[in-house]
C-alpha cells in the first residue's frame, strides 16, 4: 500500500479524479480558460512566495494543480454541449433529424430503445448523443448498429425523479453525455442501413451471424440469451426474472462483461499459452497474444464502455503478470485507470468502473495475505482455498459500495461464486469451441445438447440460490458517510493486519470510534425526523406520515401493490424507516404540526369545521367549483396529486393563478414534502 501511494502516477490519477469531480458538479471551466489560468497562476505565485517553501514541494504542488487542470479540461472538452456544432444549437420544430444508431438497448413494453448520435439537423452537420424511443412494431425490420433514422420530432428533456430517493435517470444519462430523448410513433420515421465498414458495424455483423447459427442449432430461450450475454456481451435479451435471480444470488456480474469475465478469459489464455514460457522471449510473445485476443473479444462484444474498461484493466494486469511482480501489477492498474479517465472522464461515475477497480485492487493487495494464512497440501484443496480467498478479498473491496448502490447483501454469495466460477470457465472455453463449430456449420447435435444442459444447470442453480430469501438481506440503508468511513476503516485495518504498528492500530481504532459516532448521529437524525409527504403516483393517491423513523402510509391501492411499490421502498431506505404501517383508507383531513390538510376526493364533499387557512389536497378529479371552494376555505395552498385528470388540473392551475393562490401539481414538480 505504501509503495502504491509513493508511485507518482497514483498522485496524478488522484488529482485527475479531483478535477473531473469538480468540473462535473460545479462546471468550473465555464468561467473561461483565461480566468482559470489566472487563478492557478496566482495560487502558484502565492505558494512560491511563501517564506519556508521548498523547490521540490513547489514542483509537487504545481504538478498536482496541473493534473487537476487536466481533469477539468477533459470533462469540458468531451461534453458535446460545449461544442459549436452541438445539435441543440440548430434544432427547430420543423427540422429533419438524421440519427445514427450506435447502441441497441433493452426494450420495454412499449418502446424499442437506442443510443445514437444526431449527425445532421437539416443540412447542418452536428454532434451529440440522444436516447431514441421508437414505438414497437412487429412488422418493421430489425434495427442494427449503423442504421440511420430520418424523422421530425420534438427533443424532450429527461425528467427528474418525481419521488424522494428514486433512481435519478436524468443524472445517469448526463454521465453518458445524453441530455435529450426522442419519442417516435412507428409511422413517423424512415430507416436506412449504411453499408459502412466501421469496426462497430463489423462486430455487430459477426454477432448477428453467430446468433443466427446458434438458433439454427436449437439454441433457444434463456440458454441462448445467457450465451449471448457471456460470449457476445449482449445482455438485452436476458429476461427480467432471470436477471433478478442472478442479482439476488450475488452473481449479476456474471452476465455483464465485467472484470470477472475478462479475468477468467485472461486466466484461460494464460493456461493455454503457458508452453510459450519455455522458449526465448516466450513471455513477451505470450503477453502480446493475450492482449491481442482480449481486444479481439472486446471488438466482438461491441466495444461498449464496460467492455473497454474491463479489457483495458486486464491488459494492464497481463503486462504486470509478465514481470511476476505484485507492485508492477498495481502500477499498471493505476496507469490503466489514468489512461481510461483521460480518454473517458465520465467512466469515473460508472458503477461498473468503480466496482471493477475496487475488486481487482482488493484481490491484488488483500488476497495474498489471506492466502498465506493456510498452506493446503492437496492440489484441489489448494485451488479451492485460492478461489475462496480471491472471492473474500473481492467482496471486502466492493461490499461498502454494493450496499451504498444496491442496498442488499446476498448471504449465499460465497456459495454462488464457488460453484458458478468453475461453471463460467467451462462455459467460456466450451462456448468458443461451440461458436467456432457453428460458424463452420459442423457442430454435432450432442455437443450442442451438452452445452445447453450446462447453461440450463447453471441457471437452475442461480434460481435456487435466489429463492433462499432468509439469506438475502434487503433494503439496507447505507449512507455516503458510512461508505467513506467504511473504506477508511478497511484501509487502516488492512495496514495493521499487514504490519502490526502501534500508530496504525491507533488510527484504526480511531476510525472505528468515528464510525460509532456516525451511527449515533444518524440515529439522532432519525429520532428527530418529522415529515408529511404527498407522493407522486399515476392514477393513485399516497400520503406518508414519518415520525421518528415510523412511517404511516395512507393510500387507495390494494394491500399487495402498495407493499411492493418502489416509491415506498426507496423512501424507506433513504430515510432509514424502522417500521411501516399501511392504512387502506384516506381521511377527510390530516394535521401536521401547525398545518391542516383538507382532502377533497372524487365525491367533492368537504367539511369546513374550524379549519383556518388549510392546505387543500385535490385527489381523484373531484367535480367541484374551485372558485367557490377558495372563497369558502381561503386556503394558503392547493395541491393536486397525479390521481387527477391533467385537463382538470390545468383548469385549476389557471384559477389559482387568477386568485393568487399557490398551486402545486405532483406530476410536474414531484412529491411534496412538509417538514
Amino acid at each position: 500500500m505504501k509503495k502504491l501511494l509513493s508511485f507518482l502516477p497514483t498522485h496524478f490519477t488522484i488529482c485527475l479524479i479531483v478535477g473531473i469531480v469538480v468540473q462535473f458538479h460545479y462546471k468550473l471551466w465555464q468561467y473561461s480558460i483565461a480566468k482559470i489560468i489566472l487563478f492557478f497562476a496566482v495560487l502558484l505565485l502565492l505558494i512560491f512566495l511563501f517564506k519556508h517553501f521548498k523547490k521540490r514541494l513547489y514542483f509537487t504542488i504545481s504538478s498536482w494543480i496541473f493534473f487537476i487542470f487536466i481533469g477539468l479540461f477533459t470533462v469540458f472538452f468531451q461534453n458535446d454541449n460545449n461544442k459549436e456544432n452541438y445539435y441543440a444549437n440548430y434544432f427547430t420544430q420543423d427540422s429533419l433529424i438524421t440519427f445514427r444508431v450506435e447502441k441497441v438497448l433493452k426494450s420495454n413494453l412499449y418502446y424499442d430503445k437506442y443510443f445514437g448520435s444526431i449527425n445532421k439537423i437539416g443540412d447542418q452537420k452536428t454532434t451529440g448523443i440522444v436516447l431514441l424511443n421508437v414505438q414497437k412494431d412487429s412488422l418493421k425490420s430489425e434495427v442494427k448498429i449503423g442504421s440511420t433514422f430520418l424523422f421530425k420530432s420534438e427533443l424532450s428533456e429527461v425528467s427528474m425523479p418525481l419521488n424522494p430517493y428514486q433512481f435519478n435517470y436524468k443524472k445517469y444519462l448526463e454521465k453518458q453525455g445524453v441530455y435529450h430523448q426522442v419519442f417516435l410513433r412507428n409511422t413517423a420515421y424512415l430507416v436506412k442501413d449504411f453499408e459502412e465498414k466501421a469496426i462497430y458495424k463489423i462486430a455487430d455483423n459477426i454477432r448477428n451471424k453467430v446468433e443466427k447459427e446458434l438458433i439454427n442449432n436449437r439454441f433457444r430461450g434463456e440458454e441462448l440469451a445467457v450465451i449471448k450475454a457471456l460470449i457476445l456481451g449482449q445482455r438485452k435479451d436476458v429476461s427480467k426474472d432471470l436477471l433478478e435471480d442472478y442479482t439476488n444470488a450475488g452473481a449479476i456480474h456474471i452476465l455483464a462483461v465485467s472484470g470477472l469475465r475478462v479475468g477468467i478469459i485472461l486466466l484461460i489464455l494464460s493456461f493455454l499459452l503457458k508452453p510459450l514460457d519455455s522458449i526465448k522471449n516466450g513471455k513477451i510473445i505470450k503477453t502480446f497474444l493475450i492482449v491481442l485476443l482480449l481486444w479481439f473479444f472486446a471488438i466482438i462484444a461491441g466495444l461498449s464502455a464496460s467492455v473497454v474498461r474491463a479489457v483495458t484493466m486486464f491488459t494492464a494486469i497481463a503486462i504486470g503478470m509478465t514481470f511476476s511482480r505484485k507492485t508492477f501489477v498495481q502500477h499498471t492498474l493505476i496507469a490503466s485507470m489514468f489512461v481510461l479517465l483521460l480518454c473517458k472522464p465520465m467512466f469515473l461515475f460508472d458503477v461498473g468502473f468503480q466496482l471493477s477497480y475496487l475488486a481487482v485492487f482488493s484481490i491484488v493487495t488483500i488476497q495474498p495475505k489471506l492466502y498465506d494464512l493456510w498452506s493446503p497440501k492437496w492440489f484441489l484443496t489448494d485451488k479451492f482455498w485460492q478461489l475462496f480467498t480471491v472471492s473474500v478479498a473481492a467482496q471486502l473491496g466492493v461490499l461498502p459500495l454494493s450496499l451504498f448502490y444496491f442496498h442488499q447483501f446476498p448471504g449465499l454469495f460465497m456459495l454462488s461464486i464457488l460453484v458458478i466460477i468453475p461453471f463460467i470457465g467451462i462455459i467460456l472455453m466450451f462456448g468458443v469451441l461451440v461458436i467456432a463449430l457453428t460458424l463452420f456449420q459442423v457442430l454435432p447435435s450432442f455437443l450442442a445438447d451438452v452445452y445447453i444442459f450446462i447453461i440450463s444447470l447453471m441457471n437452475q442453480f442461480v434460481s435456487w440460490i435466489s429463492i433462499q430469501e432468509s439469506f438475502l438481506i434487503k433494503e439496507i440503508s447505507f449512507s455516503a458517510l458510512f461508505l467513506v468511513i467504511s473504506y477508511v476503516c478497511l484501509i487502516f485495518g488492512f495496514r495493521y493486519f499487514e504490519k502490526k504498528a502501534y500508530k496504525t492500530l491507533i488510527a484504526f481504532l480511531s476510525i472505528i470510534i468515528i464510525f460509532q459516532f456516525s451511527i449515533f448521529y444518524e440515529k439522532h437524525q432519525i429520532e428527530t425526523t418529522a415529515e408529511f409527504v404527498i407522493f407522486n403516483k399515476s392514477r393513485q393517491t399516497i400520503i406518508g406520515e414519518n415520525y421518528k423513523g415510523n412511517l404511516k402510509i395512507h393510500h387507495d391501492l390494494d394491500s399487495l401493490s402498495i407493499q411492493n411499490l418502489s416509491v415506498i421502498k426507496d423512501y424507506k431506505i433513504g430515510k432509514k424507516i424502522k417500521e411501516v404501517q399501511f392504512e387502506n383508507q384516506l381521511s377527510s383531513s390530516y394535521q401536521f404540526k401547525n398545518d391542516i390538510f383538507l382532502l377533497v376526493d372524487s365525491l367533492g364533499v368537504y367539511q369546513l369545521g374550524n379549519q383556518l387557512r388549510p392546505i387543500v389536497l385535490l385527489v381523484q378529479s373531484p367535480k367541484i367549483n374551485l372558485e367557490r371552494l377558495i372563497e369558502e376555505v381561503a386556503p394558503k395552498q392547493i395541491i393536486a396529486d397525479a390521481s387527477n385528470y391533467k385537463n382538470q388540473v390545468l383548469k385549476w392551475k389557471l384559477i389559482c393563478e387568477k386568485k393568487n393562490i399557490l398551486f402545486y401539481y405532483t406530476a410536474e414538480k414531484g412529491a411534496i414534502v412538509f417538514k
